[in-house]
Formats: C-alpha cells, structure tokens, sequence
C-alpha cells in the first residue's frame, strides 16, 4: 500500500497532540452521533466547543504559520481517528458517511466576528478542494454501499461506482499522509469487498451452468435465479468469461499460453530475441485485419525501443518487468501529468474492450509484478473521468468491469470451475 510520506512522519506540535488524544478517547468513549457533534462544533462552526483546552490547541494550530500547509493533513488525520474506530464494528460503519458529509454543510467563514471562528472555517473550506478530503469521500461512498447504475441510472458518475473496484483503492482511497492505521482499514475493506464479489461472480456462474442443464429437463422454474452481479450485460458477461477461462488458442486457455511463453522465453539467447517473441505472443490474440492496418507496427516499434542497450542480454527479471510496465504504459496510460490514452481507446474502439483487456492480462500473466501498475493506470482514468456520466464513458466502465472480472478469475479466488461442464 502506499507508504507514509515526510508530511505524516513530520513531527507534530503538542497542540495536535492534544486534538489527537483528545478525539482518541472520545471515540473510545462516546456515541457516533455525539462524536459528530463534537466534529461539527468543533471544526465545521468553530464555536462553542466545552472543551477551553482543545479549543485553544486547535486556535494554535490554525494560527501557526505552518497552518495554510498542514492544516488538511491535521484534520485528515482527526477523521481518521474517528473512522478507523468506526470501521472495525460494523455496525458504527454508518456514521463514516455522516462524518464526511459535514464538511458539505459549511457556514461562510465571514458569518462570524471571531477571528480564531473565521480562520477555522476558512482552512476547513480549503479542506474540502484537497486531495485528503477526496478520498474521504471516496472512502464514504465505498462504506456506503452505493454502487452507482444498480438502478440502471446512467447518468451518474463513474465515481459514485468507486465501491465496485477494489483493485482502485490503494490509489483512490490513500492519500499522501494516509497513516498505517488508515492503510490498514482500506486494506480491510478491500478484502471484504473483494470477497463479496468472488462469492456473487461464483454463484451467479453456478446457477447459469446450473440453468443450461436443467433448461434441457424443463426444471428452470424451481430455480431460485442469481442476479448479475456485474454491470455487464448477461451476454457480455458470457462472452468475458469465454475469454478468461476458455480454451482459445489450440485447445489451451490464456493461462495455458502464458505459461508456454515462460517456458519457451526462458531458452532464447537474447534480450532482442525475447522481444520478438513477446511480440508475436501479444499479437496472436489481436484481430489480424486490425492489427495490419497499424497496431502491429506500433507494437513492434513501441517493443524494439524499450531499452536496446540490453539488446545483446540475456533477458531477466528486471527486463522482463522493465518491458511489461512500459508496455502498459503504451496500451493504456503514462501518467496523471500526460494521461493521454489513445492507443487505449483506438484498441477499444477497433477490438471491443474485452479482447482488449485479455491483451492486457496476457502480459500480467507473463509478468505478475506489474499487476499493481496495470490497476494505476486505470486508477488514472478513474480519476480523470470520475466527475463524468457512466453513459459519457461506457468503455471505461464496460474495461473497469471486465479488469474486475479478469483480476478475481486470475489473481483472486472466485471458483469458475464449473465452467468447465460447458466449455
């Protein structure tokens, strides 16, 4: 997960301490709602809080000069203490959306003749529009359960389907001061979710092999039916699993050829010879008339200029993992500072989003370590397009889905193996 930066590790002021202790045993001691309460006074009116100690603590700390910097990891911080604790009883989780949702509810700063009132709201303002407070938010929907299109509303944001990805949350739900206590609850809640999608996927494949085999007996109505749990259509959800557990190539699956490539790499005598195989072992999978046109040039050119001062090597780990970030960088996106993302939306647009994603995965399962890169570079779509529609980016959220399904199927512990009854 990421790693606590300089800001987190910075040494803190006895001022903080004291907010920090303070709020410690509070949420030890006291109710959600009155620990809500205390936020709301405390922070958000910035008045009439009981406690003179903690208060003229929090005025130090906005009056300090280093509060225009600091000031959102403090506060990101307070709510931490409060939701950490929150999220290992279950039945406290509730309050975490309430929590964030309190700095939607913001008095102007000028409503006020206080000053030490004023300069509060004022920081907790800037809170709002930093990164810290977006992953509180995000961390708020995913608590809340809410997964976006589960009524068909297309026209909400990709970002309200956060809770649907697991594999986002390191990156979406961290922020650079995240401490190891919060790392730890997002990890918790990414396994849970994780689970809870494995065991749906499961029993939703299950009941489909189920369906095809008694369809034949005319007993499908003592079913109970198993709802999608994908926002893939039936079919398409088919077509995926078709392509991630099937037999595709010769009789063999994806997972069949990777392993024949590590086999057959291993033996070549070159670095460059090694990326010529590579080359004709992404490229079997692609539609031939596409991958004519320009692609295959594009690939082989993107291929034979990733470091050709080892050319003359014998391939190695490090070149391996070296080629394959590289190559994801290519097929789907550099960085948050140049998120350009056409090659990705040219493949998309020319051979579906599922064979796309199946090229994708081909190099994880050459190269399992770059499974954390690949899930960054659709964090950085997920981030870039999180204010827009579902139906403003369809691809996106059809390549999100299917990333989900192929990651659980390949890296996770959904149980598929009934598949195998009709494949």
């Amino acid at each position: 997960m990421t790693t606590i930066s300089d800001c987190y590790l910075r040494q803190t002021s006895p001022g903080e301490e004291q907010l920090y202790d303070h709020l410690l045993y509070c949420v030890q001691t006291e109710s959600p709602s009155e620990l809500l309460a205390r936020i709301r006074n405390l922070f958000i009116q910035g008045t009439d809080y009981t406690d003179y100690q903690v208060r003229s603590a929090l005025l130090d700390i906005v009056n300090s000069k280093q509060a225009e910097q600091q000031f959102k990891y403090i506060l990101n911080r307070c709510c931490h203490i409060l939701i950490n604790r929150w999220q290992m009883q279950p039945h406290l989780q509730a309050a975490i959306p309430d929590l964030v949702d309190l700095f939607t509810k913001l008095p102007p700063p000028g409503f006020t003749s206080a000053r030490g009132t004023r300069r509060i709201r004022s920081l907790v303002k800037d809170f709002t529009s930093s990164e810290q407070y977006l992953t509180l938010r995000r961390l708020a929907q995913v608590v809340n359960d809410k997964v976006g299109t589960s009524d068909n509303d297309d026209r909400q944001s990709v970002g309200s389907l956060i809770n649907r990805y697991p594999y986002l949350y390191e990156y979406c739900l961290l922020s650079e001061d995240s401490s190891y206590e919060h790392q730890e609850t997002v990890r918790q809640v990414q396994a849970r979710i994780q689970r809870r999608f494995e065991l749906d996927i499961s029993q939703y494949v299950t009941y489909q092999v189920r369906r095809a085999s008694c369809g034949k007996r005319r007993q499908t109505s003592e079913m109970p039916p198993v709802k999608n749990p994908t926002l893939l259509s039936d079919r398409e959800l088919g077509a995926s699993l078709k392509q991630f557990v099937g037999k595709v190539e010769g009789g063999k699956t994806h997972r069949d050829l990777a392993e024949n490539f590590i086999t057959q790499s291993s033996q070549v005598p070159s670095f460059r010879v090694f990326k010529d195989e590579l080359y004709d072992y992404l490229t079997s999978s692609l539609d031939t008339k596409y991958g004519q046109r320009k692609f295959n040039d594009r690939l082989y050119n993107q291929l034979k200029n990733t470091l050709p001062q080892s050319d003359s090597h014998k391939p190695d780990e490090f070149l391996l993992l070296r080629t394959s970030s590289q190559l994801l960088n290519f097929l789907v996106v550099e960085s948050p500072q140049r998120p350009n993302h056409y090659v990705y939306v040219d493949l998309i647009t020319n051979i579906g989003v599922t064979a796309t994603i199946v090229l994708l995965l081909k190099i994880l399962l050459i190269c399992r370590k770059v499974k954390p890169f690949l899930e960054k570079r659709f964090s950085i779509l997920f981030n870039h397009y999180e204010s827009s529609t579902q139906d403003g980016v369809p691809w996106l959220v059809k390549s999100l889905e299917n990333l989900h399904l192929a990651f659980s199927i390949h890296f996770g512990n959904a149980d598929l193996s009934c598949l195998q009854q009709i494949m």
